[in-house]
C-alpha cells in the first residue's frame, strides 16, 4: 500500500513537472528532489528516465478522460456529445490542475524529430484520440446532427487543427482570446457540415 501510494504521489509530481517543463525537462533527480524523495527511492519505481516518460504520458491521458472523456459521455449521443468534448477538451490541462497546457500536445511538437519508444506511444495516443473524435463525428452525423456525407476524417483533421492552434496560442503566445477564436472556429466547422447551432 505505502509503495503504490508513492508511485500515486510520484506520478502526481511528476505530471506537474511534465506539463511545465516538457519531457526534457523530466528529470530522474528533479522529480526526486519535487518528491522528496531520494535518487535510489525513486529508482525502485522507475528503472530508467524512458520507463518514467511513458509512465507519465499514461497519467495525462488517464487525467483527460476523466476531465475529458467521461462528462462528455455523460452527453446525449451525437452534436450534443461531440460539442461537450470540444468543450472540455480546450483548456482541459489548467482545469485538471496542471500548472502548462497539455502534455501529450506539447509531444507532438518536441518528438516530432525523435524516434524511439516514447515517440511510438505519444503517436499511439494521439492515433486513439483522433480515433475517438471520428467516431463521435460520424455518430452525429448517422443521426442527422452534421450532413451525412460530412467527410469525417477531414472534420477530425480540422478539429485538431483548431486545438493544436489555441495550445500555440493559449501557451506559448498568451493570447487571452485564445478560446474564444477556437470556440468560434469550432462553430464555424460545425456550420460548415450542416450543423444547426443556436442563435
Amino acid at each position: 500500500m505505502k509503495s503504490q501510494a508513492t508511485r500515486v504521489s510520484l506520478l502526481h509530481h511528476g505530471l506537474n513537472v511534465l506539463s511545465f517543463y516538457g519531457l526534457s525537462g523530466v528529470t530522474l533527480g528533479r522529480l526526486a528532489e519535487a518528491a522528496r524523495l531520494s535518487k535510489s527511492g525513486l529508482f525502485a519505481h522507475f528503472r530508467s528516465k524512458e520507463q518514467l516518460e511513458l509512465a507519465l504520458l499514461d497519467e495525462a491521458a488517464r487525467l483527460a478522460h476523466t476531465h475529458v472523456v467521461e462528462p462528455a459521455m455523460e452527453a446525449p449521443a451525437g452534436l450534443p456529445r461531440l460539442r461537450v468534448l470540444v468543450e472540455r477538451w480546450l483548456g482541459w490541462a489548467s482545469r485538471a490542475g496542471l500548472p502548462g497546457g497539455c502534455p501529450v500536445a506539447a509531444a507532438l511538437f518536441e518528438l516530432d524529430d525523435r524516434e524511439g519508444e516514447v515517440r511510438d506511444h505519444v503517436a499511439a495516443l494521439e492515433q486513439e484520440w483522433r480515433a475517438l473524435l471520428r467516431s463521435l463525428t460520424a455518430s452525429a452525423a448517422a443521426l442527422g446532427h452534421l450532413r451525412p456525407e460530412t467527410d469525417v476524417d477531414q472534420f477530425v483533421w480540422d478539429l485538431c487543427g483548431i486545438y493544436l492552434s489555441h495550445h500555440a496560442s493559449a501557451r506559448f503566445l498568451r493570447d487571452p482570446a485564445a478560446e474564444t477564436r477556437a470556440r468560434h472556429a469550432f462553430d464555424a466547422l460545425l456550420r460548415r457540415a450542416g450543423a444547426a447551432l443556436p442563435s
